[in-house]
């Protein structure tokens, strides 16, 4: 090896180590600012809307008294029937609780709609769109309908999916779950799921117990 070949190859050391003092240094400038930024960080004060917890209790949930004021008669039985007896909700009276929910969520200061489900992973997660949709001409419209309410198809590969498979098999969907009642997350409307892979296969923990209590449902009878 030459002296130019080694002077070369100390100073190339040398820049990396400069660097890597550099990159350290202002980690730890970030780490300081973080630190002094959470610790200057006032509590927020939470304000009941009422001293009395029973006048705003389920306020941001669509509950059945929700329901009783934002959906027609025939809408509120069929879902009620579906909550306690596990009847299926056709495509009509779907169409008639998506519009009532965007009503209902929207009027609440709602932008957005998600399937909240529970994965095999410990926590929840959450695919998210917003009611509003081009409508063409250069406007928008807000759109929830039936088929945006039912089933959506979030990716199933990035969850546990019972192991290696194809891709056109680790498509996973999830489907509304009318005995849970959605509710409000700040401006988004939470509909509760439960999520399948495309063969049926649960693969969440909710599907399990709907399963399960239907059938124990069905055993009582």
């Amino acid at each position: 090896m030459t002296f130019l070949s080694v002077q070369s190859a100390f100073r190339e050391g040398g820049d990396r180590l400069f660097l890597r003092s550099v990159t350290e240094k202002n980690m730890s400038n970030y780490r300081i600012t973080a630190i002094e930024d959470v610790l200057e960080r006032s509590p927020k004060v939470a304000v009941p809307p009422s001293s009395k917890i029973s006048e705003y209790y389920g306020d941001l949930a669509f509950t059945v008294n929700a329901m009783r004021e934002y959906l027609t008669e025939e809408a509120y039985e069929h879902v009620v029937s579906a909550m306690v007896d596990g009847t299926r909700i056709d495509r009509k009276i779907a169409d008639q609780v998506a519009s009532a929910l965007k009503e209902w969520a929207m009027a609440r200061g709602a932008t957005h709609y998600t399937h909240w489900f529970q994965p095999l992973t410990g926590s929840t997660a959450e695919k998210h769109d917003s009611f509003i949709q081009p409508d063409g001409q250069g406007g928008a419209i807000e759109r929830f309908d039936g088929s945006l309410l039912v089933q959506q198809e979030p990716d199933a590969s990035s969850f546990p999916n019972g192991g290696i498979r194809s891709t056109f098999e680790a498509r996973g969907y999830t489907l509304w779950d009318p005995s849970s009642p959605p509710f409000l997350i700040e401006q988004t409307l939470c509909i509760p799921t439960i999520f399948i892979a495309y063969t049926g296969q649960s693969l969440d923990n909710k599907g399990p117990l709907v399963e399960g209590a239907d059938c124990g449902g069905q055993g009582g009878h």
